[in-house]
């Protein structure tokens, strides 16, 4: 019995595996975590977003992150999630942040001209780590 169900569990792995290969699919347990690829050593540094009093963003992260409120924040798949730490804990939230009501979708353009609409964008780079210790 046991070498039968062994034997259908090989025989299903084997099915699988090319199919998830020729998909393109990556296998793995997330359970409504977001990957977080952040690509630094520590914490990122951060800039304020103009107009946003206490929002920063993570203008060298290859994705949305922000920090507010003591929080990490993350929209991902039409979720969003939260954590205190930039790279662990994040946690689902179940509705849009208030803060994100003031952030323009498109702050990286801005940061990237050092221009706020229309209006020079001097912004201060903050290092992550002050972040991390409070």
């Amino acid at each position: 019995m046991k070498k039968s169900l062994l034997g259908i569990l090989l025989m299903a792995i084997v099915i699988a595996a090319p199919i998830t290969a020729k998909a393109g699919v990556r296998v793995g347990v997330n359970i409504g975590i977001p990957p977080i690829v952040i690509g630094v050593g520590g914490p990122p540094d951060l800039v304020e977003v103009p107009y946003a009093a206490g929002v920063y963003v993570a203008p060298d992260v290859n994705v949305d992150l922000f920090f507010w409120n003591g929080w990490w924040w993350r929209p991902y798949g039409g979720h969003w999630y939260r954590s205190r730490y930039y790279d662990r804990g994040w946690g689902y939230y179940n509705r849009v942040p208030r803060f994100y009501q003031r952030v323009d979708p498109a702050w990286r353009g801005y940061y990237r001209a050092h221009n706020w609409h229309g209006r020079p964008w001097n912004y201060e780079r903050i290092p992550g780590s002050r972040f991390q210790r409070h």
